[in-house]
């Protein structure tokens, strides 16, 4: 297969002094990991267990403590290759008083995109995220599942080959939900490669061709589609099987 990221021995330790005296946390240990193109890799776990640390240590966001990250062949950092990741937030932040199509031409100019070209590369995301009659509402109007929506345009303008997405599904309406959901397939139909984390692990199941569950800043177990399809609810046994019997053998 070809592999388009791969995390060897990832680890990431916050280390903070008081008075003196320091103590020191592990958000992930000894990740490993690899992506191959045209994948569809989901990331589940209990609150704490590393997701996000792990998608910020990829994205650049946070330095790891140790260990190695390949993107494209390339060691990250490297801005040649950064540029091809796409990243969507847990919690989007844009300015308020932008209209969604002025948010797009923003990212886009910032991205690099030529002035002759990002109103078209706009009107292309906006289609593709069903927001082309809302172009001119204002940040401030739009609702949960339009910022979702937005910060999904956002994470496309610059047509990048990876997307990593932080609880892209969290908080939506089942209507929002099911959107989001054929967005993401369709993204992923079209060549786009996707990583994620959700705690929604029905819906991870409908979208994820593998799936690694972390707990503790560990990976603990990869799935392939394969150990679910056909059972409905089936990851969800597996997953809360695999935190028992983590939990056990810590006793």
């Amino acid at each position: 297969m070809d592999s388009i990221l791969s995390i060897r021995n990832l680890t990431k330790i916050y280390r903070r002094s008081h008075l003196g005296r320091t103590t020191s946390t592990t958000g992930v240990k000894s990740l490993n990991l690899e992506i191959n193109r045209g994948e569809i890799l989901g990331l589940i776990g209990p609150n704490g267990a590393g997701k996000t640390t792990a998608l910020k240590l990829i994205l650049g966001l946070l330095f790891p403590t140790e260990g190695e990250i390949y993107l494209m062949g390339k060691k990250l950092p490297d801005p040649s290759v950064i540029q091809k990741v796409g990243y969507l937030p847990e919690v989007p932040y844009f300015p308020r008083n932008f209209s969604v199509e002025e948010v797009l031409y923003f990212y886009g100019r910032l991205s690099g995109i030529p002035e002759s070209v990002v109103g078209g590369r706009t009107k292309e995301v906006l289609e593709t995220v069903r927001m082309t009659r809302r172009k001119g509402r204002r940040v401030r109007e739009c609702s949960k599942g339009m910022l979702q929506r937005l910060s999904l345009a956002q994470a496309l303008i610059h047509d990048p080959e990876l997307l990593i997405f932080d609880e892209p599904i969290t908080g939506l309406d089942p209507v929002g939900l099911n959107e989001m959901r054929e967005m993401i397939v369709a993204l992923n139909k079209n060549g786009k490669t996707i990583l994620f984390s959700s705690h929604i692990i029905s819906e991870v199941e409908r979208i994820a061709h593998r799936v690694g569950v972390m707990a503790g800043g560990e990976m603990v177990r990869q799935v392939s589609e394969s150990e679910w399809r056909d059972k409905p609810g089936h990851l969800e046994q597996i997953f809360v099987q695999t935190i028992r019997e983590r939990g056990a053998a810590e006793e």
